[in-house]
Order: structure tokens, then C-alpha cells, then sequence
């Protein structure tokens, strides 16, 4: 089956008001629709993304979900267009199949808010273990980085609607961009594409657009990335699961400034 023809940025009429008169223009939006994840016919979780690299995004979720353990367990993905949005049937194998199968008999109402359906707090915080030590940061690789993200954002530019993850290799440049108007979205698309082109998630250092949630490090713990770099802020919840995990973490990354939060010597400031 095709990936249908689903466009990700829309233009719409507008009127706009300044310096006090009003204009009619055409704007760019980011477009957002209702996406089911189905693993092996079994509908497992329905999110809110932009239609873009919709394979990886279901390759990327099966791996930081730990649906599946490795690429080679992800066989597949049909993408499904209907009147209600869109779904991405993923073939997956039989040994994942079948414990995504018991995962679920411990849930009901999975939906993709993340946490909903989970039935006690133990649920929440999966056990991850730690990620591999890797090298360090250096710092001006990481300006670097920072530095030339913007100019991989082109939904971004368009809209002012998306957020991006990126992944840097440790001299600063950046390998691979993935948007979405979804934070989790965006790096799940990351993994998933990292994962096709077989590169190294412990060499390198993963960049985001928005705040560090507990999602996001568990979903870069769960890789093995060491790093993870965040343009806002972080929660309590993500900075003890960094630390417990062995990652660096590192917010309000902006210009020649930011904030570490979690195992700064890892970072090179030479």
C-alpha cells in the first residue's frame, strides 16, 4: 500500500491586523491529524502528528516503547488513509507480538496520551538501565549544533508550528532532523529514521526544540543516548530519571548559554 498523499504544511486565508488596518493574506499551518498505531492488526495507540515520515514514526515509537527490541523485529508499515485520519499497520514479529500482547492484558483504555490506561504508579516510570558512558560533549560542538539547528527546521519556518529532534555526531553536526507538531512525535520519527540508516545512537548527542519531559529522556534512555539537549526547560521527574540513567542533561540551551542539569562532567568545556 502507498503512503497517501497527505500534505504537512496547509494554507489558509487570514486577516491580518497591523499598524492598524487589516490585510488579506494566505498563511501556513502545520497540519495535525488523528494517526493509529496498529502492531499485528491490534489497534495499540492513537496520536495527534503531522503526516510526514509516518514509517519511521511507527518504527521509532515500537523501539522507545520498547515494543520491539531491534530494527530487524519492525518488518513493516502500510499507511491507511479514511474519512477519520490516518493508520499505519506495522507487521512486527512474533516474539514482540507476543509481549506487546501480555503488556496489554496489564492495561486498559490505551489511548496515546502516554500515561493513560496505566493501572498503578508503578506503571508510570519504566526501569530503565543505565545508558552507555560514551564520550564527552565537547563544548563547542555543541554550540555548533545549536547553532545550525534552526537552518533544519523547514516546517518550522514555514509555520512557527513544529517541533524538531535532532541528533549530532560528536563534532557538532547534525545528522538527522525530524519535525512534528508533537515533541514525542518529532523524536520518534528521529529514532525511527536513525534506526533505518543503522546509526549509532551512543555516538552522538540527541537536541530538542522543547521542554525535557520524563517521556522524552526515558524514550533516549531506552537508545542509549548518553545526551540529551533541550532548548526549554526540564521537570523534576526527568531530571531524576537522567540522573538515575546516567545521562547528561542539559536545558536552556540558547545561544552561548545553557543549564546542566545531570552529570555535567561529561561535558568538555575546553
Amino acid at each position: 500500500m502507498l503512503m497517501p498523499e497527505i500534505e504537512c504544511v496547509s494554507q489558509r486565508p487570514i486577516s491580518r491586523w497591523r499598524d492598524g488596518s487589516f490585510s488579506q493574506q494566505q498563511d501556513n499551518l502545520a497540519v495535525e491529524v488523528p494517526i493509529a498505531l496498529e502492531f499485528n492488526g491490534i489497534s495499540h495507540a492513537v496520536m495527534l502528528a503531522t503526516p510526514c515520515d509516518l514509517e519511521s514514526f511507527a518504527l521509532g515509537f515500537a523501539l522507545s516503547e520498547g515494543i520491539v527490541a531491534q530494527r530487524g523485529e519492525f518488518r513493516g508499515a502500510e499507511i491507511e488513509e479514511s474519512a477519520s485520519g490516518l493508520t499505519v499497520h506495522c507487521d512486527i514479529s512474533s516474539r514482540a507480538f507476543m509481549n506487546l500482547k501480555q503488556k496489554r492484558r496489564n492495561m486498559t483504555g490505551r489511548t496515546g496520551c502516554g500515561l493513560c490506561g496505566v493501572e498503578s504508579l508503578d506503571q508510570v516510570l519504566r526501569i530503565l538501565p543505565e545508558v552507555p558512558a560514551g564520550r564527552t560533549v565537547p563544548l563547542p560542538a555543541i554550540r555548533t549544533a545549536l547553532s545550525s539547528l534552526s537552518t533544519l527546521q523547514p516546517l518550522c519556518n514555514l509555520t512557527g508550528g513544529m517541533h524538531a529532534a535532532a541528533f549530532s555526531n560528536p563534532d557538532g553536526a547534525i545528522l538527522l532532523a525530524c519535525e512534528d507538531v508533537g515533541r514525542h512525535n518529532a523524536l520518534d520519527k528521529l529514532i525511527g529514521r536513525m534506526a533505518e540508516r543503522d546509526l549509532n545512537f551512543q555516538e552522538g548527542f540527541l537536541l530538542i526544540t522543547s521542554r525535557a519531559s520524563v517521556e522524552m529522556v526515558q524514550k533516549a534512555a531506552t537508545m542509549g543516548i548518553g545526551c540529551l539537549i533541550a532548548i526549554s526547560a526540564p521537570t523534576t521527574l526527568s531530571v531524576e530519571m537522567a540522573q538515575a540513567t546516567g545521562m547528561t542533561l542539559i536545558a536552556f540551551a540558547r545561544g552561548n548559554e545553557f543549564v546542566a542539569y545531570t552529570h555535567a562532567n561529561r561535558i568538555d568545556l575546553r
